[in-house]
């Protein structure tokens, strides 16, 4: 399976984390750059399911929802150690990122969002 960190300078600038499961590409929004470094938390904001072929995005978004520029931070596979609801715990093959990860549900903050952190 395929995931992709894309820099996305629009009104704000953030990182989208996309996970290629199944036909679509989960995707999460983070307001700080993804770190590789362990135990260092990010907000993950989880947004609309993408089409996978918008794993290779690079561009201009010219106008409405998403306007800005999109660029390709990291790339690459990864393996998915267990799923359930509020946490997925994930091997990266990136190379920026690389080792396993997790995204844990953070419902105190609101329902859509998840913490993004490295394990080891």
């Amino acid at each position: 399976m395929r995931f992709v960190v894309q820099r996305h300078e629009a009104k704000k600038l953030h990182y989208d984390l996309r996970l290629e499961m199944g036909n679509v590409l989960k995707s999460w929004a983070m307001p700080k750059e993804p770190s590789n470094v362990k135990n260092v938390k990010r907000l993950a904001i989880q947004t609309e399911d993408h089409d996978p072929d918008y794993i290779n995005f690079e561009g201009i978004i010219p106008e409405g929802y998403g306007k800005g520029k999109v660029e390709i931070w990291d790339r690459g596979k990864y393996d998915i150690e267990s799923r359930k609801d509020y946490k997925i715990v994930f091997i990266l093959h990136g190379k920026k990122l690389k080792g396993r990860f997790c995204l844990l549900k953070f419902e105190k903050a609101g329902e859509k969002d998840w913490l993004f952190f490295k394990i080891e």
